[in-house]
């Protein structure tokens, strides 16, 4: 009787495949015994994903050299000659076994492009129904990023992703995950299941390093995992010498539980470490666009924006009035970050309400979300006016920009900055005059000294707006599709969505991040 099929990834490293000194023999009793591991799955009604590394390592024994050279042209040459030759070699085990395999290389550019990234979905799905098992590899001979860091753990969690795997086995040198590098310390003990992957960086160690053919290590593995689990794939760190234990593993079924309890068997059994997948996996598009996309800037946020594309009728979108700052350039429909600016806080100040904190920070004075929830609080709030003081100036001190708050909203908005009275003081001055008048000695020593108490006046305003933004954290919480520029973006910062036509002299869409997913 055939167990319920499941999608099935696996990744070899390099030191899986070949040796790591030369002459670089490819290990053929280890390869072998993975692919009769593979065809036994196929049997079992499973479809099965194969993520090979090791073109390189192929390719120095190919050409008879010893080492791989610091040049990337020579490494993307290398894996060139070394990828034919790698795929022939698979090909070449797989037959004496009937089963079909079929050649994958892919690159960071084809997963960032949705409608690529949607034919290599399409691809996947054709092959698996097909019965043939799929090799990919990362095409090293135009791709920059593999050579330099390993990403092959990474292209295998994001295959995961691709065709929705049940299980990602990373086959390596080690065991499992241990809470030290075991060959350097003895009592390193090995972690069984891993139930928090945040909690485990700050707990065992990921020095291990690559071997001297291969790019990644435990850092790389534990990347992978979080990337795969996310997607809901439970992802298992184990020795490719130890690769028949994959079919225990799969029989055990690694839930998605986070209750020990629950699951006491996982601490049993063949040694490797289990990362159990994520209760709610991410759809597919919200997990391409939080993994699969490049951020190309940073959208910094207030903490009512934050509230406000939490709530579920938001629909992931965040308005320009919850906009702080941007950085970086990018263009409309890249992906973006999302920072929250918020004020720091202990374990009191958490339990305590927004509105709490509010009256706390600014000394019971009227918030600016308390008049209209649309205009974000200003993380800088102490270094601007506030509503309340400018009621009590003459109309000709008060700043244009926010007169409309008192008087009604204007019929076309007021772009300008928001002036300060020693601005407008400043403009009173007769030296600031296009044609001055000629000055008595006693005006001209109190105009010196009124700019040298002006001088005074802005340094301690500076040193006040550093002590307060001392006060302030910026934490990542997600990322989306930015739906206009970074300079359009920057421009309609603090509006509300129906000036965005007046400033821009468009409008594609009342919001300006779109697709929101929270890490």
């Amino acid at each position: 009787m055939k167990a319920t099929p499941l999608t099935i990834v696996i990744k070899l490293g390099t030191s899986s495949i070949v040796s790591p000194e030369y002459p670089f023999l490819p290990h053929l009793e280890l390869l072998s015994s993975i692919v009769e591991t593979v065809v036994h799955l196929r049997s079992l009604g499973h479809r099965v994903v194969l993520c090979s590394s090791g073109a390189i390592g192929v390719g120095l024994r190919r050409m008879n050299l010893r080492g791989r050279g610091k040049g990337l042209s020579q490494k993307q040459a290398l894996a060139a000659i070394g990828q034919g030759r790698l795929i022939a070699l698979w090909d070449n085990l797989f037959s004496q076994l009937d089963q079909p395999i079929a050649q994958i290389l892919l690159t960071r550019m084809d997963i960032s492009d949705r409608t690529r990234y949607l034919n290599a979905q399409n691809t996947f799905s054709e092959l698996l129904q097909m019965g043939v098992v799929p090799i990919v590899n990362e095409n090293d001979t135009v791709s920059v990023t593999e050579i330099k860091f390993g990403d092959n753990d990474t292209l295998s969690a994001i295959s995961s992703a691709i065709v929705h795997a049940d299980y990602l086995f990373l086959l390596t040198d080690v065991e499992c995950l241990y809470t030290d590098n075991p060959r350097n310390n003895p009592d390193a003990k090995p972690v069984r299941v891993v139930r928090d992957i945040e909690k485990v960086k700050q707990e065992v160690s990921t020095a291990t390093l690559g071997t001297s053919l291969g790019t990644g290590g435990m850092s790389t593995k534990l990347i992978a995992a979080e990337l795969a689990t996310a997607a809901g794939t439970t992802t298992v760190i184990m020795h490719s010498a130890n690769v028949k234990d994959i079919f225990s593993v799969i029989e055990k079924g690694a839930g998605p539980s986070r209750d020990i309890s629950e699951t006491p068997q996982l601490e049993e059994g063949p040694l490797c470490t289990r990362f159990l997948r994520r209760e709610t996996a991410l759809k597919d598009r919200k997990w391409w666009i939080a993994h699969g996309l490049h951020s190309a800037g940073t959208i910094v946020i207030d903490e009512g924006a934050y509230r406000a594309i939490q709530r579920k009728e938001s629909g992931g979108r965040l308005l320009p009035a919850g906009v702080v700052r941007v950085e970086g350039p990018f263009a409309s429909h890249q992906a973006v970050r999302l920072i929250v600016k918020r004020k720091k806080r202990d374990k009191d100040v958490i339990s305590r309400s927004h509105n709490q904190q509010d009256n706390e920070n600014t000394g019971g004075d009227i918030s600016r979300n308390s008049i209209d929830e649309s205009i974000p609080s200003s993380p800088n709030r102490g270094s601007r006016l506030s509503i309340d003081d400018t009621i009590n100036k003459p109309s000709s001190l008060i700043s244009p920009a926010i007169k409309h708050l008192i008087a009604g909203e204007p019929s076309t908005p007021q772009i300008q900055p928001i002036l300060s009275l020693s601005s407008s003081i400043a403009s009173l001055d007769p030296l600031s005059k296009s044609i001055p008048s000629s000055p008595s000695p006693a005006t001209f020593d109190s105009s010196i000294n009124e700019r040298l108490d002006k001088i005074s006046i802005s340094k301690e305003e500076e040193k006040e707006e550093e002590k307060d933004e001392e006060g302030w954290e910026e934490i990542e919480v997600g990322k989306g599709l930015a739906q206009y520029n970074s300079v359009e973006i920057d421009r309609i910062k603090g509006m509300k969505s129906a000036y965005i036509e007046n400033i821009l002299g468009y409008s594609e869409s009342e919001h300006v991040v779109d697709s929101i997913t929270f890490l």
